[in-house]
């Protein structure tokens, strides 16, 4: 046997042996006995982005932005009553047999469903108020969609798209999940304290879970069908429980302020939960047998969605105030790629084999005005920092076009307290304060706070200008109808 044959089957055998090792766990959302899906150029990452109303269309292999697909316009096109396009691109799932996209709109009440292979969508199903996620079951027969603003859960049916019937749920149901067999369906909760455990062959409520507080934005289901991990927005906490009777409490764990999203990753290490906590800018990833913390990632402003790949070498975050996909090897948890996208990512879905044939990149757009954003940030009164990383509220500017959408992620304040975010001709904040909006924080000092106008006109984001035209943003406390002294100011 020559030497250069022997060598090409030592090569076809270690080919053969990485292959099998990485078949030996599947990944989210389906079962572990599944072969894992090394990462090509047929997968694609979906990002759902809310204030351009776009989906953006990411090739993982080389971490290329394709382009994206346009479901609506910016405003204030969108507010015309003749407008027929979506608002508030945020929800998103796919069918199991990885072909389908179903994309939910908050503002638009409706759930787009796009061809992978064409980025085309083949239809739309309008709903009760303020959807908020949508995923197909494991048999892709129907697919469930949290109708937030209501009482219940829209089942629609897996193949011509309408509603079939309603699962009534207490007020706010946020998202739902399902267990890798397809027996159950997890629907937490973003105005009650509860999870409910759906039977999903009569839709029967079968089991309860109590929430440490009742705004549960995201709920994963582990592969192995034993766990399920939840988030609480307002608290900063994780919740975990078990996936199958009596669906016990197993374990609360405190990640931080504006804790967004949660995914499970199996790779050669174990099984792990990635939690995006948006006011620290990072993910936290724990073990799922002993819930021990074994990496924090810092990865951007507001990190939001999260997903991995088909092998469980990468999970993908889209960073909601800063315009981009975040790529994190999570064998050694370092960010490898940063992606830009469309404005205010959400939620965040990797497709394996999305696009069997040809490149893709049918009905793609460019990212044209969804690209221009401004990064601002703000610091307590009075110090001295520097460095985003030191500021606790980062606020982005996404340029509309006529007009910009401003959001700030804020954090570091009291908790359960008014505030008013607004403009100010002086540095230190005590110049008379114009404001832009009110909010009140929750219970772990911080919120999301947005405001709509010629924002950009009066806020300098460049070059320092004559201080007679500066503006700049300042937090204030909201006392007895008056506003207080500035508790942060924007950093120069």
């Amino acid at each position: 046997m020559s030497a250069r044959v022997l060598t090409l089957r030592t090569i076809a055998f270690a080919a053969a042996l990485a292959a099998s090792s990485l078949a030996s766990a599947g990944q989210v959302p389906g079962a572990d006995s599944a072969p894992d899906i090394r990462v090509s150029h047929h997968d694609r990452v979906y990002a759902a982005e809310q204030f351009s109303n776009t989906v953006s269309v990411t090739d993982p292999a080389d971490n290329r932005l394709l382009g994206v697909i346009r479901l609506g316009d910016p405003a204030p096109t969108n507010f015309s009553p003749l407008y027929r396009g979506q608002v508030l691109v945020h929800g998103m799932g796919f069918s199991p047999d990885h072909k389908t996209l179903a994309v939910v709109s908050i503002g638009s009440n409706s759930v787009s469903f796009i061809d992978t292979e064409t980025n085309a969508v083949k239809h739309v199903t309008y709903v009760g108020r303020s959807p908020h996620e949508a995923f197909f079951t494991p048999d892709g027969k129907e697919v469930w969609v949290t109708v937030r603003g209501e009482n219940y859960v829209a089942v629609l049916d897996g193949t011509t798209y309408e509603e079939k019937t309603r699962i009534t749920v207490p007020a706010g149901p946020g998202m739902q999940i399902f267990s890798p067999d397809g027996k159950y369906g997890y629907v937490c909760s973003s105005f009650n304290p509860e999870v409910d455990v759906i039977s999903v062959a009569d839709h029967q409520i079968v089991g309860k879970v109590p929430q440490a507080s009742p705004f549960c934005p995201n709920i994963a289901a582990s592969p192995d069908g034993k766990q399920v991990w939840f988030t609480l927005k307002d608290v900063g906490k994780t919740q975990v429980f078990e996936a199958k009777p009596p669906f016990d409490l197993l374990k609360t764990l405190d990640t931080g302020p504006i804790t967004n999203h949660v995914n499970i990753v199996e790779n050669a290490q174990g099984m792990f939960a990635y939690v995006t906590v948006g006011g620290l800018n990072e993910v936290k990833v724990f073990r799922t047998d002993n819930y021990e913390q074994v990496a924090t990632i810092p990865v951007g402003n507001l990190p939001h969605g999260i997903w991995p790949s088909g092998d469980g070498t990468r999970v993908y975050v889209g960073l909601e105030n800063a315009d981009a996909l975040a790529a994190i090897d999570t064998l050694t948890n370092k960010v490898i790629a940063q992606v830009p996208i469309g404005q205010a990512p959400q939620a965040v879905t990797y497709v394996p084999g999305a696009v069997a044939e040809g490149d893709g990149m049918q009905n793609l757009q460019p990212l044209g005005v969804a690209g221009n954003t401004a990064h601002l940030y703000l610091g307590a009164a009075g110090a001295h920092a520097s460095g985003a990383e030191n500021f606790p509220t980062s606020v982005a500017l996404f340029d509309q076009g006529l007009l910009q959408v401003l959001q700030a992620s804020v954090t570091g304040l009291k908790p359960k307290q008014p505030y008013v975010l607004g403009l100010t001709d002086r540095a230190d904040g005590s110049g008379r304060i114009d404001a832009l909006a009110n909010f009140m924080t929750n219970p772990a000092g911080s919120a999301i706070v947005n405001a709509i106008g010629q924002i950009r006109q009066v806020v300098s984001v460049n070059a320092p200008q004559a201080d007679a035209g500066r503006r700049y943003l300042v937090i204030v406390p909201l006392i007895d109808g008056h506003t207080g002294s500035p508790v942060q100011v924007q950093a120069l």
